[in-house]
């Protein structure tokens, strides 16, 4: 039997929040309050596969006719298939062949860009999308790179990272978990505008009804002296790995080591039985550029590279 693509709407909320929590490779990212907070800024076109009736996988996507496009998905930092446990490589295969014919006939656009989910994101292994685009010769046109922790391999500071940490703990510096955003956004502000001359993605309202919305997923830590804020880690917390969102400090707290001290803190005590500790991209303009400062400064506390790729389809 044939694969069925359904576009989703809000009444496939309940089906659609349900097989996220269940998937085999789904995070909290793709439940639909997390999706729709930015629902003003995208064209939505969502969809759902069906097989015998069944649902089968999702895409969260968005449409760009103006580009001829369609996004897997532009306000996420990946997307791709979300599947079941049971999603056989075939039904895969049989789901591009879906998703071509349903771009052309039912949406029009004749360019696929798919962001697949890193591989430390998944329960399972689920690469069988990436083995389908390269049957219908997709493109890697965007390579940016992340830095992880495997902590199957505990990992060991390096010697500049530890110096700042014994300066932190000399200033008396704590770390703990915080309800502060405001503060720790004014901080985040300051610090994005100064140095790379940009904004965080999320605004500090979009981030406070996020965490309300999230609360087991989105937590906000910092290190503090004397009750002033001096850094903070916003962390994205998934069933196998713990994304380090957003991460800034104070000039205060970059002289007395306060960031070093807190994300020792979230690796050794508050993370240390999470498989992987993602401290996120350190690269611009789809990975050509590498922050060299700023990955070295990740590689410290002993993370490694994993890529997070852009693929495109004509199709």
């Amino acid at each position: 039997m044939a694969t069925v693509i359904t576009r989703y709407t809000p009444q496939h909320k309940e089906e659609w929040d349900n097989f996220v929590r269940h998937s085999k490779n789904g995070t909290f990212l793709f439940h639909r309050d997390y999706m729709d907070y930015h629902r003003d800024r995208f064209t939505d076109c969502s969809l759902m596969f069906y097989k015998e009736g069944r649902l089968k996988a999702l895409l969260p996507a968005n449409i760009k006719h103006e580009e001829n496009l369609l996004q897997s998905h532009g306000g996420l930092t990946y997307g791709g298939l979300v599947m079941n446990g049971d999603t056989r490589t075939t039904e895969v295969l049989e789901m591009f062949d879906a998703l071509k014919e349903y771009m052309q006939k039912e949406l029009d656009v004749k360019r696929l860009q798919y962001k697949p989910l890193p591989y430390i994101y998944n329960r399972e292994p689920g690469d069988e999308p990436l083995y389908a685009l390269f049957r219908h010769g997709a493109k890697i046109t965007a390579r940016t790179i992340s830095t992880t922790i495997d902590n199957l391999y505990k990992p060991s500071f390096s010697e500049q990272r530890t110096r700042c940490i014994r300066k932190a703990l000399k200033n008396g510096i704590s770390c703990s978990v915080s309800h502060d955003t405001e503060t720790f956004w004014s901080i985040l502000t300051k610090t994005l505008a100064e140095r790379h001359n940009c904004n965080p993605v999320h605004s500090a309202e979009e981030i406070s009804k996020l965490k309300a919305s999230f609360p087991d997923n989105i937590k906000l830590y910092t290190a503090t002296k004397e009750e002033s804020a001096l850094a903070g880690v916003l962390v994205y917390e998934m069933p196998e790995t713990v994304h380090f969102q957003y991460i800034a400090a104070s000039p205060e707290g970059k002289e007395h080591g306060a960031l070093d001290l807190l994300i020792s803190y979230l690796i050794k005590d508050v993370y240390s039985e999470k498989r992987y500790i993602d401290f996120g991209i350190s690269t611009e303009q789809g990975g050509t550029i590498l922050n060299e400062g700023l990955i070295h400064q990740k590689e410290g506390f002993g993370g490694r590279a994993v890529v997070y790729d852009t693929y495109e389809l004509d199709i």
